[in-house]
C-alpha cells in the first residue's frame, strides 16, 4: 500500500534531495513550493502526512494547517521549519501539528517521525489496520474479518484500502473515483455497488449525504 505525502517547502534544494529520499523509503510525494499550491493540491486529494515548512509564500505553513484543521483534515502533519523559539513551536501545536522537527535535521530522525505518525493514524500492528472485528494486511492488500479470509475483487480491494487508510475520515465520491479509476472506468453508478458489496461483508461504511462515504473504526 503506498503512501502518499505532501510536501510544502519553498527552498528546491532541500525539497529536491526529501523527495528523492522519501521515494527510495518507497513513499508517493506531492511536492509544492507554496501555500496557495498546497491548498489547491488537498483539494480532491488525500494524504497519509503532511510535511510543511512555516515560512512559505502566500499562505504560511501555520496559516495553512489551521485552515486545514478548521475544514476538517485530520490528517497527521509534521512542521519542518528553522524556527526554534518557543512561540512559534507553541503556535505550530496550537494550529492543529502533531510534531515539530527543527533545521537542519538528521533524515531518518524524520522518517522515523513520519512513520510513528502513520502506524499511529491507522492503528497499524504487525502491518494490519483494524476496526472491530475486521483486519486489513496492508502487504497482501487482503481483508479478513475475525480469521476468515473475505475475497473481493481488485477494485474492491483498492477501496477497502482507501477507506481503512482514512478510517474515520469522510472521503468524497471525487477522490474515491480517482482511485477506483486505476485500470478501470469508474462511475457513480459502480461506486455504490463496490459500496454495497463491503457492506454486505459487515464493514461499517457510512454514507456520508452530499459528500461521499467514511469507514466508522467500529
Amino acid at each position: 500500500m503506498m503512501v502518499r505525502l505532501l510536501l510544502v517547502e519553498d527552498d528546491k534544494d532541500l525539497a529536491e534531495t526529501l523527495v528523492e529520499l522519501l521515494e527510495l523509503e518507497g513513499f508517493d510525494i506531492c511536492w509544492v513550493g507554496d501555500g496557495e499550491a498546497a491548498l489547491d493540491a488537498t483539494l480532491g486529494h488525500t494524504y497519509d502526512l503532511l510535511l510543511l515548512d512555516v515560512n512559505v509564500p502566500f499562505v504560511n505553513g501555520f496559516e495553512l494547517l489551521h485552515g486545514l484543521r478548521e475544514s476538517g483534515d485530520e490528517t497527521p502533519a509534521i512542521f519542518i521549519t528553522a524556527m526554534n523559539d518557543i512561540a512559534s513551536l507553541s503556535q505550530g501545536f496550537e494550529v492543529g501539528a502533531d510534531d515539530y522537527i527543527k533545521k537542519p535535521f538528521d533524515f531518518d530522525e524524520l522518517t522515523v517521525r513520519i512513520y510513528s505518525l502513520i502506524r499511529k493514524r491507522l492503528k497499524i500492528k504487525n502491518n494490519t489496520i483494524t476496526a472491530g472485528s475486521f483486519h486489513f494486511h496492508i502487504d497482501s492488500n487482503e481483508l479478513y474479518k475475525d480469521n476468515n479470509f473475505m475475497p473481493l475483487t481488485p477494485a474492491e480491494r483498492r477501496l477497502a484500502a482507501l477507506l481503512f487508510k482514512h478510517m474515520n475520515t469522510t472521503l468524497s465520491k471525487e477522490t474515491i473515483l480517482l482511485e477506483l479509476s486505476e485500470g478501470e472506468e469508474a462511475s457513480e453508478g459502480a461506486l455504490r455497488v463496490h459500496i454495497n458489496k463491503l457492506r454486505k461483508t459487515g464493514l461499517p461504511i457510512q454514507t456520508i449525504k452530499g459528500t461521499g462515504y467514511r469507514l466508522a473504526s467500529a
